[in-house]
């Protein structure tokens, strides 16, 4: 007798791919022919899908992938945490100085251990941020997102988690051991083998950015994100770059106007900050964001 629901005009004629990967699971037939890699449906081909002629298509899929995860969590725009993997935790700051062998290697501890405040900020920002819980549209707004590390990146999906919200991490395949930290949110951690999509992914949702002191990873990461607004390839979003005397150390903005190869205006497509509560009052002031609690005690 026919299934009466096969006879609807919306039901799809077509088997789903992974029903049509069931029948495959269970056929008997067991020859030369269809033991050969040859036979493989192409979607279950991992050798297949990772030759060199389907680069594309894995860019395609590592786009794709994460965007509709993503959708799926109703995650509708974040809040970026960047920063260095090395900057120790508070806890931890002594230790590494007290690690330290040589006179130069003290040096280094010193500072390292010297921004481990920032690991601070990150928690409170992350933390602030997720306690507004801002749903708008049906989604939530400013998710916290980091690239799923240690140290900075640790510090912000910890503040979200303690906050009792779920947070996002962006991993990268990398030689060295990379695993993401464990208050990533599990079904909201994501890893990468390209860094132009991690990138891509970083910026899609993106509302805000927070750039915490860090090495060449952050700062391609700023200067992306400043060369994509300046050129107006994206729309201004909040750049709270946290530790002038850092930056102002690293990389020398005002010389770059000065020189005439940056306007004297680009200056102002990022905000200095020290503090989470800097961070987010330039956020709010940005956006439009009153406070919900200062309108009930109005």
């Amino acid at each position: 007798m026919t299934d009466p629901d096969e006879n609807e005009l919306t039901d799809r004629r077509f088997y789903p791919a992974e029903q049509e990967a069931e029948f495959v699971e269970h056929e008997p037939t067991r020859t030369p022919q269809t033991l050969h890699p040859a036979y493989r449906l192409a979607f279950r081909d991992s050798d297949f899908l990772l030759r060199e002629e389907l680069r594309p298509v894995r860019l395609q899929l590592e786009l794709l992938k994460t965007e509709m995860l993503l959708e799926e969590a109703r995650v509708g725009s974040t809040l970026v945490v960047y920063g260095s993997a090395r900057i120790p935790q508070p806890e931890e700051a002594e230790r590494l100085v007290a690690d330290a062998e040589t006179p130069e290697e003290k040096a280094v501890a010193e500072r390292l251990a010297a921004k481990a405040k920032y690991c601070t900020e990150s928690y409170r920002l992350a933390r602030l941020v997720s306690e507004k819980s801002i749903v708008e549209d049906g989604k939530r707004q400013f998710v916290i997102c980091s690239g799923g590390g240690p140290s900075i990146m640790e510090a912000a999906n910890k503040g979200a988690s303690e906050a009792g919200a779920e947070s996002i991490g962006l991993n990268i395949v990398l030689p060295h051991e990379q695993a993401p930290n464990s208050y990533v949110t599990p079904y909201l951690s994501f890893r990468f083998h390209y860094f132009a999509l991690r990138k891509m992914h970083f910026l899609i949702r993106a509302r805000a950015v927070a750039i915490f002191p860090g090495g060449y990873g952050t700062l391609d990461e700023l200067l992306e994100t400043l060369t994509l607004i300046q050129t107006q390839k994206m729309k201004p979003i909040p750049i709270l770059v946290f530790g002038k005397e850092f930056w102002d150390r690293i990389i020398n903005f005002e010389a770059m106007a000065e020189e005439g190869t940056i306007s004297p205006k680009d200056l102002e497509l990022f905000h200095w900050c020290e503090t989470a509560e800097e961070a987010w009052d330039h956020v709010a002031e940005f956006y439009g964001i009153e406070d919900p609690s200062e309108e009930e005690g109005g």
